[in-house]
Order: structure tokens, then C-alpha cells, then sequence
């Protein structure tokens, strides 16, 4: 046992990372894995996902969440029997003996020579279950120089601090308050950076928040400060993120529809894209570092929030937002947002814990796992809080959605995704003409999608999933709010909606494992407003010979698309001026790139992975594509980066 112990901010989840992806590591041990511990150290959920992280989720589904203790003890000891691993559990603050000794035993079925790392605030903790004294790394704080450097860094643009020597007074005035905790510097950094004001570097190094006393479990005062600083736009947003569990993957097309639905997004000019309004929003997040570690997935970001951030917006949050645990007595009436992490620890006791509250706009159920959906929870969502405006019921496993749903008249955002069950969504959903996002994405088991949707007219994303082999005319074609289309998980589907036309405002377009989808439609070149567009996984798929389309593509990505022999010009010629990103993938039968690319000013990075026919003809010495690309400035052939070694 290899306890790391620091106080919030101080970078024990961070080195634990740095421990975990190092190369000798992977090679040492014949598997790793990363459980999430935090306050609520409950065996069970403890042991489900340790069996989660041996297995990757492979044949632990839904059933498996019924298991009684000694079932889970079994199915644990099988799959890390005999097996040397390296186990990370992070933010760990239980200190109960006796239930760290169980857990001890049920691990010491692996072989010699298997380590366990534990971060940890608690002094208590670490010392508990440490093998010994000498394991146990306490985390120092970042030394004066460095910290400072660090705040430079962030805090000016090159030169700058020279620039301003009264500004650099004062940053170390306030690099002595933040504790040696790059945290606390990085963040203050963040809110300074561009603003030359002298007030507002004295208001943050004289802020009374710095006397608040700093207790082991307690949030730094540099981040309270920090929080302060932000405008009242980016306080709100940042606070709703608390009902997302704690070590929750965010995605930026959830979250800023979720801010959209509460009126959070707010356009200065009248003119700017709500959805633009929130990426700008996260981007000023991430400089912050109140979100953290971005990253690209297929054209969605997924990023995360450190713990001590998601307390800091917990506290800022308490107010309005709740977390309903098992230990939850009673919930106040001032409440206006409730998440439900754990829906199986509360089902019975909800609707008592609720029957004050008559203002509810938001229920979120986040589960880290399937979950049969408690009829009493979902029930009292749709009788008692008639004022929703964001549901979530992602992951549960209900075989039906009530006909009230409709009644649920200013709900903006619906969140039904990775329901394996439900077979057939009510008619009256369509009824819910303010709703602007609605998720289907992994309800792989709807047969039909409802009859009405033409009628849900404020619908700005809509992802989508049915067994249908065409979707009918005269539904989808007429949402004209629609931004965010994606088409995923169809396995059956043959051929998309004719009528595109007036689909003008659609910026997103994903089609995604709809592997019997044999063509696109030819009204797609009615698609004008299109900046992102995906197909993947879509074998049978063969692109028509039609006119150039109109389109003004970002960012193209085709991948497993086994029958397409060539990326047309109909589909990017219209693109030259403004496409920044291509992206070919796995597209065997991919023989050559389009003569006009080499004309595409605006390209600045091209990746081809898994085509090996077009790969050959990329070659910077022999291949004929060599110069459709030479201009652009990053391009990778199967995961090596051309341009740079030329």
C-alpha cells in the first residue's frame, strides 16, 4: 500500500497519473486499474467497480448490479486472481479500520509483487494503511520560485511582467498567500491574465477570504478568491456542474446544452450562436482550471474537474443544488436542482425526501452503470415537478416512458441515452415544443421513433437511435432549430430522410455504425449552415456522383467506411477556404485524395490512418498525392507525423 497525502490542489491525483501511464509501469505489471474512491466508501460499489476496471465493464452488466455481497466477493476474486496489478484508488477518506482489513483480504488473492496507490487528504488515513512509515510520500508544496515562475507564466504574455513591475509586485504578494500550492497559483493566474488593472490585482491580494482558515478537508482560499473573481455568467455555469458526480467524464455538447436549458448562455449581440457562447464559456473554464484536461474525442471534448474544484462548486452551489444519498434525511424546500448518483441507494426513500420541493428544475440521475429505474423516482419526477426543465434519466433501465412526459411543458432538456430496455418512446413526447435537446443516443431497442417530431420545433440537438430501415419523411426535414444531428447505433437502417431542405441552420452532422446505410440523400447539398460532418462505421456506405455541394466544412471524418473508394470533390470543393481538419480512418478501399486539396488554404492538419492504399500514394519520396498535401502543415500517415520529418 502506497498512500500519497497532500491537501487539495497540492497534485496527488496528478502524480498518481504520472505513476500509473509511466512506461515501466505498464511493463512491470500484467494489468492496472483506477477506481475512484471519494467520500462515500461503500463495499459493495466499491467492489462493482473494481470489477468494472479488472474486467473493462466485459460481461458486468445490469443484472450484475443485483448481486449480494458474497456474489460480487466471488466475481472479484476471479478476475484478479494470481494476476500482478497496479491499483490506484483515488481520494480516498475512510478511516475505519476494520472495513480497510476486508478489503485487504479480498485483494490478496493476486500475485506477489502487486501494489496499490492511495491518494488521500487525511494524515490519518495515509498512516492507517500504509505498510509502512517509509511508503508513505507526503506531497510537499511547490517551492517560492517555481510557484512564481508559474504564475508568470500564466499571468502575462511574454514579457509582460517586465512590462508592469508594480503587477509583478503584487502577484508575489499573492503567490506567498497560495501555500506552495500550484493549484491555488495556476487559477489566480488564469482570472489576471490580460488585465493590466492594478485594482483588480489589489482586490484579489487583499480579499478577506485569504483569513478564512484553511482545515485538512477544507477548500483553499485561493480558489474561493479565484471564484469570486469570475463574471456572474461563468459563477452560475460553474456551479451547476456540482450535480455532476464527483470524477464525472464531461462532454462540451451535454454540458452547454444543459447550461442552454436554464438560460445560462446569454448572446451579448444578438447575434452569436448559443452554442458558440458555450464553448467560449468552457475555454474560459479550462484557463481557470475549473475544468481540466481536454481532449479531443471524434469531434466531441471530453474533459474533467479536480475534487477540490467540484467542493468549490458544491459550496457555491448548496443553496439551490443537492445530492441525494442514502444518507440523505431531508432535502430543503429552497432546492431547485437534484442529482441522484446512486438511484438504487434511494429509491424507496425519494419521494418522501421530496415532498417539499415544488420548484424543481432539474433532476439528474448519473449512474456509472446500468440501472433498473426506480418506478417511484421516475414517477415523481413526472407528477410532482411540473417545471422541469432538465431531466436525465441517462442509463436507467425502464421499459416504458409514461404518456405524462408530455405534460412536462417547459422541459428544454432530455436526456434518455444508453437505454438498452425501452422499445417504443410515447407519442406525446412530441408535445414538448420548448424541448431543445433531446438525447436517444445507445436506445439501440426502439423500433420507431415517435410520430410528431416535426412538431417539436425548438429542437436544436437531436441524437437519435432506432431499428426502423428508413426514417419517414415529413418529420425530422422539418425541425428548422435543428443545429445537432446525430444518427447512431442503427443497425438497420438503409436510407435517411429525403427532405433536408429545411435543415438550413444544421451545423453538426453524425452518422455513426449504421452499417446498412447504403447512401446519403441527395438533398444533403440543401445543408448549407454545415461545419462538422462524421461518418463513421457505416460499411456499405457509397458516396452518389452529384453536383458540388454548398458546404462551408471545418472539420471532415470518414472512418470504417469499407466500400468508399474515393472522398469526392461534390463533398468538399465548397470547403477550400475553410476546412481545418480532415480526418480518413480505416477506409481500406480509399485509393486516392481529390485533385483540388492541394488548393485548400485554410487545412491545417490531415490524418490518414488504416488506409493503406492511400498511404502509399502520401509518400513524400514515390507517392502521386505527395504534393495534393504539401502545403498543409500537419500530416499524419499512420501515426507519424510526415510533415515534421520532412
Amino acid at each position: 500500500m502506497l498512500p500519497i497525502v497532500g491537501i487539495g490542489g497540492m497534485g496527488k491525483t496528478t502524480l498518481a497519473k504520472m505513476a500509473y501511464n509511466d512506461e515501466r509501469v505498464v511493463k512491470h505489471f500484467q494489468f492496472k486499474m483506477w477506481v475512484y474512491v471519494s467520500r462515500d466508501f461503500d463495499k459493495k460499489r466499491l467492489m462493482e467497480k473494481l470489477i468494472i476496471s479488472a474486467t473493462g465493464g466485459v460481461g458486468f452488466g445490469e443484472d450484475n448490479g443485483n448481486m449480494e455481497v458474497e456474489e460480487l466477493q466471488i466475481l472479484l476474486r476471479e478476475s484478479i486472481r494470481d494476476k500482478k496489478y497496479f491499483l490506484v484508488l483515488d481520494d480516498v477518506w475512510n478511516d475505519n479500520l476494520a472495513q480497510w482489513e476486508e478489503l485487504k483480504d479480498l485483494l490478496r488473492v493476486v500475485a506477489r509483487g502487486s501494489r496499490i496507490m492511495v491518494t488521500t487528504r487525511s494524515n490519518q488515513v495515509a498512516s492507517m494503511i500504509g505498510t509502512a512509515p517509509k511508503y508513505v510520500h507526503n506531497l510537499q508544496g511547490v517551492r517560492y520560485d517555481e510557484c512564481l515562475s508559474l504564475f508568470v507564466k500564466y499571468a502575462f504574455t511574454e514579457g509582460q511582467d517586465k512590462q508592469y513591475p508594480n503587477l509583478l509586485r503584487i502577484g508575489e504578494e499573492i503567490v506567498k498567500k497560495c501555500g506552495e500550492v500550484p493549484l491555488a497559483v495556476r487559477t489566480l493566474a488564469g482570472q489576471l491574465f490580460l488585465n493590466t488593472d492594478e485594482r483588480d490585482w489589489n482586490l484579489i491580494r487583499d480579499s478577506r477570504l485569504w483569513k478564512v482558515e484553511q482545515k485538512e478537508d477544507d477548500i483553499l482560499p485561493a480558489l474561493r478568491v479565484s471564484y469570486e473573481q469570475l463574471p456572474s455568467c461563468l459563477k452560475r455555469c460553474f456551479a451547476y456542474c456540482s450535480l455532476f458526480p464527483k470524477n464525472y467524464e464531461y462532454n462540451d455538447y451535454e454540458l452547454i446544452q444543459f447550461w442552454m436549458a436554464h438560460g445560462l448562455l446569454q448572446s451579448s449581440d444578438g447575434e452569436s450562436e448559443l452554442e458558440d457562447i458555450g464553448s467560449i464559456y468552457l475555454k474560459e473554464l479550462e484557463y481557470g482550471c475549473f475544468l481540466q484536461d481536454f481532449r479531443d474525442l471524434y469531434g466531441s471534448l471530453q474533459f474533467g474537474m479536480l475534487d477540490v474544484m467540484h467542493d468549490l462548486a458544491l459550496s457555491v452551489a448548496q443553496d439551490e443544488c443537492f445530492v441525494v444519498t442514502a444518507n440523505s434525511k431531508r432535502i430543503e424546500k429552497s432546492v431547485q436542482h437534484v442529482s441522484i448518483p446512486d438511484p438504487d441507494s434511494v429509491r424507496q426513500d425519494f419521494p418522501m425526501l421530496s415532498q417539499d420541493l415544488d420548484q424543481v428544475r432539474t433532476v439528474f440521475i448519473h449512474s456509472d452503470k446500468d440501472v433498473l429505474a426506480s418506478n417511484s423516482i421516475l414517477e415523481t419526477c413526472l407528477s410532482r415537478f411540473k417545471y422541469l426543465r432538465a431531466l436525465n434519466l441517462s442509463r436507467s433501465q425502464f421499459k416504458e416512458l409514461p404518456k405524462k412526459i408530455g405534460k412536462l411543458k417547459h422541459l428544454r432538456y432530455l436526456d434518455l441515452s444508453w437505454n438498452h430496455r425501452i422499445k417504443r418512446l410515447p407519442n406525446s413526447i412530441c408535445k414538448l415544443q420548448n424541448l431543445q435537446t433531446l438525447f436517444l443516443g445507445g436506445c439501440d431497442e426502439i423500433e420507431e421513433l415517435p410520430r410528431g417530431m416535426r412538431y417539436m420545433e425548438s429542437l436544436r440537438f437531436l441524437w437519435l437511435a432506432t431499428r426502423q430501415t428508413s426514417l419517414p419523411r415529413d418529420e425530422i426535414g422539418c425541425l428548422k432549430s435543428l443545429r445537432f444531428l446525430w444518427i447512431a447505433t442503427c443497425e438497420k437502417l438503409e436510407r435517411l430522410f429525403e427532405d433536408m431542405e429545411n435543415l438550413s441552420a444544421l451545423r453538426s452532422l453524425y452518422i455513426v455504425t449504421c452499417p446498412s446505410l447504403k447512401s446519403l440523400p441527395l438533398s444533403i447539398k440543401y445543408l448549407t449552415a454545415l461545419q462538422d460532418l462524421h461518418i463513421s462505421g457505416c460499411v456499405d456506405l457509397h458516396f452518389p456522383n452529384q453536383e458540388a455541394c454548398e458546404f462551408k466544412l471545418k472539420k471532415l471524418v470518414l472512418c470504417f467506411l469499407e466500400a468508399v473508394e474515393e472522398l469526392p470533390e461534390w463533398l468538399i470543393r465548397g470547403s477550400a477556404d475553410t476546412l481545418k481538419n480532415l480526418k480518413l480512418e480505416f477506409c481500406p478501399a480509399l485509393l486516392e485524395l481529390p485533385a483540388c486539396l492541394k488548393t485548400f488554404s485554410a487545412l491545417q492538419e490531415l490524418r490518414i490512418l488504416g488506409c493503406p492504399r492511400l498511404a502509399e500514394r502520401c509518400d513524400r519520396e514515390t507517392g502521386d498525392d505527395w504534393e495534393k498535401i504539401a502545403h498543409i502543415p500537419k500530416v499524419i500517415v499512420d501515426n507519424v507525423d510526415v510533415m515534421k520529418q520532412t
